[in-house]
Formats: C-alpha cells, sequence, structure tokens
C-alpha cells in the first residue's frame, strides 16, 4: 500500500545527481513565479513514506526571512529538502555541520546558498558596521559572521546593501566547496554548491554562481 501511495505522491524519482536536483529545483521556482504549483509530497501518504527514513535531494542554507520559505518558492515538499535558516545566512561551525550533514550522511548531492532582496540581517550588519555601533546581544553574532561581505561593498556598488548580500552568498557558497569535507565530493561531481538570489517582487531565484552543468 505505501508503494502505491508513493507512486501518486511522488511521480518522480528522487535526483541523484546535482544537475537532476538542481533542475527539480529551479522547476519548481518557475511553478512558484507562475502560480502554477503542484504542492508535491504534501499529504499523509507522503508523511507515511518518510516517517522511517529521509533522503532529501537538496540542502539549503536561507536566511530567516518569513518572505523566504525554501520548500514554498522550490515548490517541494516533505522530506525533500534540509533546510538551514540563518540571519543574513551567516555560518559557524554548527551551521557549517547542519548543511554538511546530507551530502555527508545520505548523498545529497546539492546545496543551495540563498540570498534575497531587501535584506533585513544584511542591511543591519552593513549599518553597524558602517556606523562603528555594535548591535545589541547576540545580534552582534550576525554583524561579525557578515563582516567579510562588508569588505566587499568598499570596493563600489550602486546600492551597498543589496551589493553586500550578494557578497554573502558568494563567499559562503566558495567556502563550502572548499570545505575540507565537502570539497572531495565537489571535485568528484557527486556535489555542486550553488549560490543563488530570490527576488521578493517576483519570487524567482537568480543563480549567481556554481550551477551545475
Amino acid at each position: 500500500m505505501a508503494a502505491s501511495s508513493a507512486t501518486s505522491t511522488s511521480p518522480e524519482a528522487r535526483p541523484t545527481t546535482p544537475a537532476t536536483a538542481f533542475a527539480r529545483l529551479m522547476e519548481g521556482n518557475k511553478r512558484w513565479v507562475t502560480g502554477d504549483l503542484q504542492h508535491p509530497d504534501r499529504d499523509p501518504n507522503r508523511r507515511q513514506l518518510v516517517a522511517q527514513e529521509q533522503q532529501p535531494f537538496g540542502a539549503i542554507l536561507s536566511c530567516i526571512d518569513s518572505r523566504v520559505p525554501p520548500e514554498l518558492l522550490f515548490d517541494t515538499g516533505l522530506g525533500d529538502l534540509y533546510v538551514m535558516r540563518t540571519g543574513g545566512e551567516a555560518v559557524d561551525p554548527v551551521v557549517t555541520g547542519s548543511v554538511e550533514y546530507g551530502p555527508m550522511t545520505s548523498g545529497t548531492p546539492l546545496i543551495v546558498v540563498l540570498g534575497h532582496q531587501r535584506c533585513g540581517a544584511v542591511k543591519a550588519a552593513y549599518t553597524s558596521l558602517r556606523d562603528g555601533k555594535p548591535l545589541p546581544g547576540n545580534l552582534q553574532a550576525i554583524v561579525k559572521a557578515l563582516q567579510p561581505a562588508y569588505e566587499v561593498v568598499r570596493e563600489g556598488g550602486a546600492d551597498p546593501v543589496e551589493t553586500m548580500a550578494r557578497a554573502q552568498v558568494k563567499l559562503i557558497a566558495a567556502d563550502l566547496r572548499s570545505n575540507e569535507d565537502l570539497a572531495p565530493l565537489v571535485g568528484k561531481g557527486a556535489l555542486a554548491v550553488v549560490g543563488a538570489y530570490y527576488s521578493l517582487d517576483t519570487g524567482k531565484v537568480e543563480v549567481l554562481d556554481g550551477a551545475p552543468s
């Protein structure tokens, strides 16, 4: 019974390569943009299917912003994605370990670092660093984590916050690709790390770098 339910709710096989996983996500985003949503893998049959085991085909590191839920904007469902969300995609060892989990334990072939338009965390960090005024409490940890992206802004850009937000994505994606644990997987083509950017206005995900061919 479970097998027939899986067929009805998940007609497409789990992507097993970086290219097929990336294609699945981008097809879902196209549906999000147009409103032609499939809402896959979101019913009790799917819940039962993945209750004992999961094999997500993608890992997403995105911002905490309430307007940027990865499962929705990629039109995916239960058991499809590992999702890590931090302010401005800030990372520390725990976050990095969480991103590594899928590729290193279950063969997840794709990581997407997803920044977005009008990021409040990036704007707050930019203002703090520009004015030399620390943010209260643990918010300052986000500022510190985003400082390398702030340094890129000093090289110029019409919109410094936008420039910083995109720089953050590229820096984190590059760091993950060169990570001593993930780099071997990237090197042999078993994993791709994509830097991407989400438009709040259009719903479209723009690829910045790292798209698998």
